[in-house]
């Protein structure tokens, strides 16, 4: 699919400077949407192009986003310590 996004005159001529602005938006727009638990790390991947996880862990660690770690995740985790009698 296709998308046409509008951007006015005044505000290209300073975005135009610098790497492809294209994929600056995807990447940008994939970022927030992953961001906002819209789409998995999987579509994230593919609609980056990457081949690996191994691309997306390092554009996720670029743009200073971690896993996302639940008040779930911290009891599992003590919970599995604790079993472990430590």
């Amino acid at each position: 699919m296709n998308l046409t996004v509008h951007i006015p005159d005044e505000v290209f001529a300073s975005l135009s400077a610098g790497p492809d602005l294209s994929r600056r938006i995807l990447e940008g727009f994939a970022l927030e949407e992953y961001k906002s638990d819209r789409i998995s790390k999987a579509q994230l991947r593919r609609l980056l192009g990457f081949e690996t996880r191994f691309e997306v862990d390092d554009f996720l660690k670029a743009h200073h986003v971690g896993p996302a770690i639940t008040i779930e995740d911290i009891r599992r985790d003590l919970q599995d310590l604790r079993s472990l009698g430590l």
